[in-house]
């Protein structure tokens, strides 16, 4: 089970265990406020295609389809299937910074995790 949390929100026992999926560390978080369980930056959006999307949501749809090219062209596999087993273990929360809910690449993860979780 997957799950989404902005990183400034407050941990709660049901997030199970929570993996930044952002490139760079939340803007005035403290590590020990953040309680997480670890960090997967290299599943984030390149820096070129963060830089392109800049939270425009005109450009949304095709960042999703750009964040998808990248993972699955992606030479870190070993994080996308270790994000898979944890799911199938237990909740996991994604958590990311954006200030935008519905528009960032969690969403995008997420949604990409989900749709191979059977496979």
């Amino acid at each position: 089970m997957l799950k989404l949390k902005r990183a400034y929100e407050k941990p709660s026992p049901d997030d199970g265990e929570r993996i930044l999926v952002d490139r760079l560390w939340p803007r005035g978080l403290k590590k020990e406020e953040a309680h997480l369980d670890d960090w997967l930056k290299e599943l984030a959006p390149s820096d070129e295609l963060r830089h392109w999307f800049a939270h425009d949501p005109e450009r949304w749809e095709e960042f999703q389809q750009r964040y998808i090219e990248e993972l699955e062209e992606s030479d870190n596999k070993s994080p996308i299937e270790e994000l898979r087993q944890k799911a199938r273990q237990g909740p996991v929360t994604l958590v990311f910074a954006a200030k935008d809910e519905e528009k960032n690449n969690a969403v995008v993860l997420k949604k990409f995790l989900e749709e191979r979780l059977g496979s």
